[in-house]
């Protein structure tokens, strides 16, 4: 491989659209990157995603170009691309809410099936960060929870899910982003704890996942001085990246960074220098999500940082070696035609004995992978679409799901639903940060009890509107002729207009539930509400989970995986 080839493995890049246009092929044979990134705009249906992937696969085999990552945010809850078509599992703070670690590993395995289903072999989960900040404005049900030890069983069991379903897993973000108040797609987030305490706390899941073999680990754009004598992120901080995780953790698997073009470093290092100073640090992957500019620009910065001697070319094989093994071990080198030798100098004997040394794609009961061939030896099997949202896994994100509905508080008589006509009103969902990217606003949770049988009438909010109809939605609740009252939340805790609704309707006197369809958090925002449940996001099926067990259908059964308060700490859950 050329200089130039080598450095575009060590690229992952975002494009728009759903189907390949002139810069991504120029990308692809001509910088010979060593993957991309899908968001939702580039999807409209599972079949359109793996047709996208077959073209890309087959781009990269014509040109010369090792086979390509294909990767994606699929965390499952609130942060996924690939929503429709396929068994949507809960997130991470639902699943912990649920309470069986076998449950997160299914729902991994499950996930990593439909996604290798569709061509996709690196997933950006799972999300390692220990949410203990109810402030925190990026983390929040995308994290287990609170609890280190509960953050690290639970994130071991999800990885080893998506890896034994042959999707490389990646632990995020390290060191943990789960104690600030600052989202870093907006700006540069600081947390000042000594090194004892991130032992004994944000280190503790990354630890776990190293010593259980996670393929990638993604750092965060966090400045920690315990870390850091300088004002650097850890994405280029060679005392993180290198000292901390290679050499004091023993980490073998790949370092990539977050996104390059969130403003934690756009707007303080411009992502073309700080990717030089990425791979200085150490990182194996530079992820670049959305400008072609950008992504050429870190290409040419990079090489040239080794034309002039500032990277050795030694530096470059590392990381190269380090992809091309890791392509190996979860069959990605297998999915176009075999070269005669392997990229980066490697004979095919080489090939033998990385793969000799690395284990096979194995599920936990030891047999080979539905729907695949081992990895290990040759290409994989065929796409087999029918595995996608099929009943197996449905049932598996039903059980979850209505495993995690949580009631924090029953200090009125109101529940289960029913006897009493009932005005729902439901804050919409929407993407609340840059990792949600989009969020389909569909059916509320009226909409939901409705189907359950119950005699209300739901109205449906955008946050954005809450303002301008708070004085009408009182009067309704006021005049409507409603025994009942039901808010569906959505981040109250950061919306003041939401706060201001919930207690108007508390000064109303009727019977009120209040139900956290994401951050649990919102209680703390208005602490006088007697009924409270969390059901940790909003996507169709947690609504359904919710209402039924509003309606007494289901049980109440989850468990609060973060502290409200010194009444409702983590743990806390009443059964009903």
């Amino acid at each position: 491989m050329s200089l130039r080839d080598k450095i575009g493995q060590m690229v992952i890049c975002g494009f728009h659209g759903t189907s390949m246009d002139g810069d991504l092929r120029r990308l692809i044979a001509d910088y010979k990157i060593g993957g991309v990134i899908y968001f939702a705009r580039n999807v409209e249906s599972p079949a359109q995603v793996a047709r996208l992937t077959a073209e890309l696969q087959d781009t990269a085999a014509k040109s010369g170009t090792p086979p390509l990552w294909i990767s994606i945010d699929q965390e499952g809850g609130m942060v996924a691309r690939i929503t429709e078509g396929v068994a949507l599992m809960p997130g991470g703070m639902a699943i912990a809410a649920a309470g069986s670690e076998e449950d997160a590993y299914l729902a991994a395995f499950a996930s990593g099936r439909e996604l290798a289903a569709m061509g996709i072999n690196l997933n950006y989960a799972p999300v390692l960060d220990v949410n203990n900040n109810p402030d925190n404005p990026v983390i929040g049900v995308r994290s287990f929870g609170e609890s280190p030890e509960k953050v690290a069983r639970f994130g071991e069991r999800t990885l080893r899910g998506f890896q034994d379903a042959g999707v490389a897993a990646t632990a995020k973000h390290f060191p943990g982003h789960g104690d600030t108040d600052v989202d870093s797609h907006l700006d540069l987030p600081t947390v000042p704890h000594d090194r004892k305490r991130m032992e004994e706390v944000e280190l503790k899941p990354f630890r776990e996942a190293v010593r259980a073999g996670v393929d990638a680990i993604m750092s965060a754009h966090i400045y920690f001085p315990a870390l850091e004598s300088g004002k650097l992120p850890v994405t280029l901080s060679k005392a993180a990246l290198t000292g901390l995780l290679r050499e004091e953790l023993g980490f073998e698997g790949i370092i990539t960074t977050d996104c390059m073009e969130m403003n934690a470093i756009a707007e303080h290092f411009g992502t073309v220098e700080a990717s030089v100073m990425a791979v200085e640090a150490g990182a194996d992957l530079v992820l670049v999500s959305h400008r072609l500019d950008r992504q050429l620009g870190a290409i040419g910065a990079i090489e040239h940082a080794v034309v002039d001697g500032r990277l050795s070319e030694e530096r470059i094989d590392q990381s190269v070696r380090r992809l091309l093994a890791m392509k190996l071990r979860r069959g990605v080198l297998g999915a176009g035609k075999p070269p005669e030798s392997l990229p980066g100098g490697l004979a095919p004997q080489d090939e033998q004995g990385i793969a000799a040394a690395l284990p096979p794609v194995k599920n936990e009961a030891g047999a080979g992978l539905p729907g695949m061939e081992d990895p290990a030896a040759g290409s994989p099997g065929a796409p087999d679409l029918s595995l996608l949202g099929n009943a197996e896994h449905r049932e598996i994100a039903r059980r979850i799901s209505e495993r995690s509905v949580t009631l924090v508080r029953h200090g009125l008589p109101m529940l289960p639903l029913g006897g009493e006509r009932t005005l729902v009103v439901t804050i919409a969902p929407g993407a609340v940060t840059q990792a949600d990217e989009s969020v389909a606003a569909g059916p509320g949770l009226g909409s939901a009890l409705q189907r359950h049988g119950l005699d209300c009438r739901e109205i449906v909010v955008p946050p954005a509107e809450v303002t301008g109809r708070l004085d009408s939605l009182v009067r309704e609740a006021e005049s409507g002729g409603y025994g009942h009252l039901v808010v569906g939340t959505y981040n109250a805790q950061f919306d003041a207009a939401q706060i201001s609704l919930v207690k108007s309707l508390i000064a109303l006197g009727k019977p009120l539930a209040v139900a956290a369809l994401r951050n649990p958090y919102d209680l703390l925002a208005f602490p006088e509400v007697q009924v409270y449940t969390g059901a940790y996001e909003s996507r169709p099926l947690a609504m359904d989970s919710l209402a039924k067990a509003l309606l007494g259908l289901i049980p109440f059964r989850g468990r609060l995986p973060v502290s409200l308060g010194g009444l409702h700490p983590a743990g806390w859950g009443i059964e009903l």
